[in-house]
């Protein structure tokens, strides 16, 4: 194999093999290190430069190396609660405290409550979900027409509805956040969690950093979804479509898992770079197209459009 082959070639069997691992089990990738950790890809990219010439042995040894400890760093690094930098100054970047600690300086916990008030002339409803490094979470109900509980332990979240004849848009945004700390898994992490009315028919916009999304909507009548993100988890579980319920998803480095009823008729356009995907119940028309067998003659049915780098896929139907 030709030199200039060799280094792409170990990065897309090593990519393949972790999403491979992942998808059986025995592997939990940690998608939070790419957010903290992304020069890990400079480096990589600068050390293949530097030796791009030199094809004696212990080159090519440094070069494989720094990728494998590079995608160990990334994938399977457990930082516990802090990535230090800096030491000797006593600077630290916390992912449980938010913020930069010098002189012991913490943030605290502070928790909002979002309301929008629901009338009957409302008969469709947009929300807009714009913010990073934030667990959202979507799945009671409520009189009202929009509710959040939000839990801040850095940035602030801000709501606006505006109401026009029989719509209403929703904007409920994270301000102030640089992301520069955050773990989904610990107890001090931003949280957001929604409850919507079950009236109107809803459209869900969602542009997203890294963030761990979790949104059941089986009771909902849903429109649309639109999901946009970076190195981020999101998972939707979706009840019977409308006459089409369209289901958009964009995502870098990112954990997608979307469910479908069993019954439901769907089809799915792909189009992937470094990917893992599983459709359970669809059959391959062509090349990035799946359907459910009965796609063609259901008359309420599921489009999703899928767009992604480095992710993992699943649509499954429950």
């Amino acid at each position: 194999m030709r030199n200039n082959k060799l280094i792409p070639g170990i990065v897309l069997v090593l990519l393949g093999a972790v999403f491979l691992l992942r998808n059986y089990g025995y592997v939990d990738i940690r998608w939070s290190n790419i957010f903290h950790l992304w020069p890990i890809f400079i480096v990589i990219a600068g050390v293949n430069m530097i030796f791009a010439n030199n094809r004696a042995p212990w080159a090519m040894a440094i070069k494989i190396g720094v990728i494998v400890i590079g995608f160990g760093l990334l994938f399977f690094g457990n930082f516990n609660r802090s990535y230090r930098l800096f030491q000797g100054n006593n600077i630290e970047f916390d992912i449980d405290d938010d913020g930069v600690e010098d002189n012991d300086v913490h943030r605290s916990e502070t928790t909002r409550f979002f309301e929008e008030h629901y009338n009957d002339s409302i008969k469709t409803a947009r929300l807009n979900i714009h913010g990073g490094a934030t667990g959202y979470k979507l799945s009671d109900t409520t009189d009202l027409l929009f509710s959040a509980e939000a839990r801040e332990y850095y940035g602030k979240h801000t709501l606006s509805t505006s109401t026009s004849d029989s719509s209403s848009v929703i904007d409920f945004r994270m301000k102030n956040s640089r992301f520069k700390n955050f773990g989904f898994n610990n107890d001090k992490s931003n949280k957001a969690t929604f409850k919507l009315n079950v009236k109107p028919e809803w459209e869900l916009d969602i542009n997203a950093g890294a963030t761990d999304l979790d949104f059941d909507l089986t009771k909902f009548k849903i429109r649309t979804v639109d999901i946009d993100g970076g190195a981020a988890s999101f998972k939707v579980k979706f009840g019977q479509p409308l006459n089409v319920t369209t289901v958009k998803v964009n995502t870098g480095a990112s954990d997608v898992d979307i469910r479908i009823p069993r019954g439901a008729a769907a089809c799915i356009d792909v189009h992937t770079g470094l990917s893992s995907d599983d459709f359970e119940g669809f059959v391959k028309i062509r090349d990035h197209r799946y359907e459910t067998p009965n796609y063609a003659s259901a008359t309420n049915k599921f489009n999703i459009k899928i767009n992604g780098g480095v992710s993992n896929f699943d649509v499954k139907r429950y």
